[in-house]
Order: structure tokens, then C-alpha cells, then sequence
């Protein structure tokens, strides 16, 4: 993981996501297993928050933390059925999305727990699928339409793994009284 700069400090708390070139099999189990293990750290955390917790950014011009946990259904929905394109089409170009405009339809300002329960139920069914994947599936993939790149299933397993931790740690640095999960 590369280092932040003051100026990212906010928005990577963790640092920015850098993959490496390949994945083993036991490195991608390993990440699958971080994938696994968010939907009851995520809980812990947010079952810790207060309703003014809840409606604070965890950065000037950043999103609520309601607005985190939202994003983090739409965005792990959005994995899931990429994961789900590559194993059943020949490299095909997924659709994107703007992240962004997502975090702001209304539905964003409700209760972040039908998000959280989406989260529960998306990451059994996503870990069951990855688990059954053999070595050679992680080496399939998909186009990224924004940047005309291959992106492996390996590739995404790392992504995904850092994106829970990236935005568990946007939360913690609004409930800093919330131990670490």
C-alpha cells in the first residue's frame, strides 16, 4: 500500500489502493476472506454511530456517513454483477456508473440499514461464488469503459478488499470513539 500525502490524508485514510501485477490463489482467499469479514465490522461501527454521526462528512466536501454506507451497497452491487458478466460473457465492457450522482439520490438520506442488510446478503452470496472459483477463473475479467483497461477478477477481489477498509476508516475518523473492528 502506497503512502498518503497530508493532502490525501481525509480521503485515503488508508492509502490509495495500488494492486500488484498478479494475484496467488492464497493471497486472492486471503482477500476474499477481508470481503467476507466486512458486513459485521461494517455493523459494529455503524451500530455505534449517532444519528448526528450519521449526517456528518467524514471530510470538508466529502459525503455523510450515511451517504458511505450507501455508497458501499451500490458499489459492491455494481462488483458483484461484474463479477458475475465476466464469468458469463468473453471480456465484456461493464457499465459504469457515477458514483458521485449515486450518493445523492434520495434514498441516501433514509436509514443507512436496509443498506447494511443489502451488505449482509450481497457479500454471502459473493463469497459463496468467489469460493467456488477455480485459479484460472480470477484470471477473467472485464473492460472498463472510463479507461479502456482489463481489469482480472483477481484484480477486483484486491479492489473490493481495500474499498470495505478504505471506507470503514471514513467512518472511524467521525467515530473515533468506535473501537476498531
Amino acid at each position: 500500500m502506497q503512502q498518503t500525502t497530508n493532502n490525501d490524508s481525509l480521503r485515503y485514510p488508508i492509502g490509495r489502493f495500488v494492486p500488484k501485477e498478479s494475484y496467488t490463489f492464497d493471497e486472492l482467499q486471503t482477500l476474499i476472506s477481508k470481503i467476507e469479514a466486512l458486513p459485521a465490522r461494517l455493523r459494529t461501527v455503524v451500530n455505534a454511530l449517532t444519528p448526528k454521526e450519521l449526517n456528518t462528512p467524514y471530510r470538508e466536501g466529502g459525503w455523510t456517513l450515511r451517504q458511505v454506507i450507501h455508497h458501499l451497497a451500490d458499489s459492491h452491487l455494481n462488483a458483484y454483477i461484474r463479477l458475475k458478466w465476466s464469468l458469463t460473457e468473453s471480456t465484456p465492457t461493464i457499465k459504469a456508473y457515477d458514483e458521485k450522482l449515486w450518493a445523492e439520490t434520495p434514498e441516501t438520506r433514509e436509514d443507512p440499514e436496509v443498506s447494511l442488510r443489502m451488505i449482509e446478503a450481497l457479500h454471502i452470496r459473493w463469497v459463496k461464488l468467489l469460493r467456488a472459483l477455480r485459479p484460472e477463473d480470477f484470471e477473467k475479467g472485464y473492460i472498463h469503459p472510463d479507461t479502456g483497461k482489463f481489469v482480472s477478477l483477481g484484480r477486483q477481489v484486491a479492489l473490493y478488499a481495500w474499498h470495505g477498509d478504505h471506507h470503514l476508516a471514513h467512518l472511524r475518523l467521525v467515530a473515533q470513539h468506535v473501537p476498531a473492528p
